[in-house]
C-alpha cells in the first residue's frame, strides 16, 4: 500500500500520528521486508499507538499480546477449553461413542482456544494480514522471550493433537519495550530497531493541537512548555505524551484557557503518578516551572 517513506509519513499524519523521518523509514522497511519492528522508549512516548495507527492505516485487525511477569505459552499461544471438552465427553459417553471417536472429537480445533499468537498465525489464512502488537516485552520473563524467537522466525505453531499451523503470510509485528530490563540480542537481531524519545516542543504542541483541536492556543502552548520543563527534573517517572494529552483533556473539562498555580496544583495527579514525585512539587517549585513555561510559550509563539 505504501511505495515510499513519504507515503508512510503522510498516512501517519492523516491518522494524527506525528512521526520523525527515521520512524517513518523504519515502518516502511518493516512493511517491505516483513521483519518485526522493535520499538524501545520510556512509557508514554507513543510506542503502542503506532500499532493502533498502523492497523487503521492498513485497514486490518490489531491483535494485542500484553506481556507481564509470569506470562506463559498457553496464555500467549493457545489452550484447550476443558469445560466444553468435559461436557462434550459426557454427551458422547451417553450416546455410546467409542474411545477413538471420543479422542478425535475432544482434541479437535473446535475446542482449541486461540490466544493472540495463534490468532495472528491463523488470521492470514485468507490473505488477511493483521497487525500483531507484542506490548511491553520487557515485563515478561526471559523464558517467554526465548519461546518468542521461534514464533518470530517461522510464524508457525505445532499443536501435538492437531499438527502444525503455519501463517500463509506473516503478520505485521510491532514489539515494544519500556527498557525496564534488556531484551536479548537474539531477539533484537530478528527485528528492525527504533528508539522513540520524548518529543520536542514543536512536535508535542502539534500532537496536542491534533488530539485536542478545541484547546485554546495559549493553553496548548503553556501545557506543552510546562510538561517539557517538568521532564528536565529528576523524577521517578517523567510524564509522557499520554499524560500531556490527559492533562489537556482535564483542563478543557475544567474550562481553563490558561495555566495558573491553583489549577496546576489541583490537577497534578493527572501528570504525575508517584507520590514521591508529587511531594517534590511544592508551591515554589511549581511556580518556577509555571513561570518558565509561560516565558517559553510566549517566546516560541513570538
Amino acid at each position: 500500500m505504501f511505495d515510499s517513506v513519504d507515503s508512510v509519513q503522510e498516512a501517519l499524519a492523516k491518522h494524527d500520528y506525528i512521526a520523525e523521518r527515521g520512524l517513518s523509514t523504519s515502518i516502511f522497511l518493516a512493511l517491505k521486508t516483513g521483519k518485526p519492528l522493535f520499538l524501545e522508549g520510556d512509557a508514554g512516548v507513543g510506542k503502542t499507538e503506532i500499532a493502533k495507527v498502523l492497523s487503521a492505516m492498513l485497514d486490518t485487525d490489531l491483535i494485542r499480546l500484553q506481556c507481564y511477569e509470569g506470562l506463559d505459552t498457553s496464555t500467549a499461544l493457545y489452550e484447550w477449553d476443558y469445560a466444553s471438552q468435559m461436557l462434550h465427553l459426557r454427551l458422547m459417553e451417553a450416546s455410546g461413542s467409542n474411545r477413538t471417536a471420543m479422542e478425535g472429537e475432544l482434541f479437535s480445533r473446535r475446542f482449541l482456544q486461540a490466544r493472540p499468537l495463534l490468532q495472528a498465525v491463523e488470521a492470514s489464512k485468507n490473505g488477511h494480514v493483521p497487525v500483531l502488537l507484542i506490548d511491553e516485552l520487557d515485563r515478561s520473563d526471559e523464558e517467554f522471550e526465548a519461546f518468542l524467537l521461534e514464533i518470530l522466525s517461522d510464524f508457525q505453531v505445532t499443536i501435538p493433537e492437531i499438527g502444525t499451523i503455519k501463517a500463509e503470510q506473516p503478520p505485521v509485528v510491532i514489539v515494544t519495550s519500556n527498557r525496564t530490563r534488556e531484551i536479548h540480542d537474539a531477539l533484537k537481531r530478528r527485528c528492525l530497531y527504533y528508539w522513540i524519545d520524548y518529543p520536542t516542543f514543536q512536535k508535542e504542541l502539534e500532537i496536542v493541537r491534533r488530539k485536542a483541536p478545541e484547546v485554546e492556543e495559549i493553553l496548548a502552548r503553556q501545557i506543552t512548555a510546562f510538561i517539557q520543563e517538568m521532564r528536565r527534573m529528576e523524577l521517578f517517572k517523567r510524564p509522557g505524551v499520554a499524560e500531556t494529552l490527559d492533562w489537556t483533556a482535564a483542563l478543557i473539562a475544567l474550562d481553563q484557557s490558561a495555566l495558573d498555580l491553583e489549577i496546576v496544583e489541583d490537577t497534578l495527579g493527572v501528570i504525575l503518578k508517584y507520590q514521591d514525585d508529587i511531594n517534590m512539587m511544592d508551591k515554589e517549585t511549581l511556580q518556577n516551572l509555571l513561570d518558565r513555561a509561560k516565558v517559553e510559550a510566549t517566546r516560541v509563539q513570538g
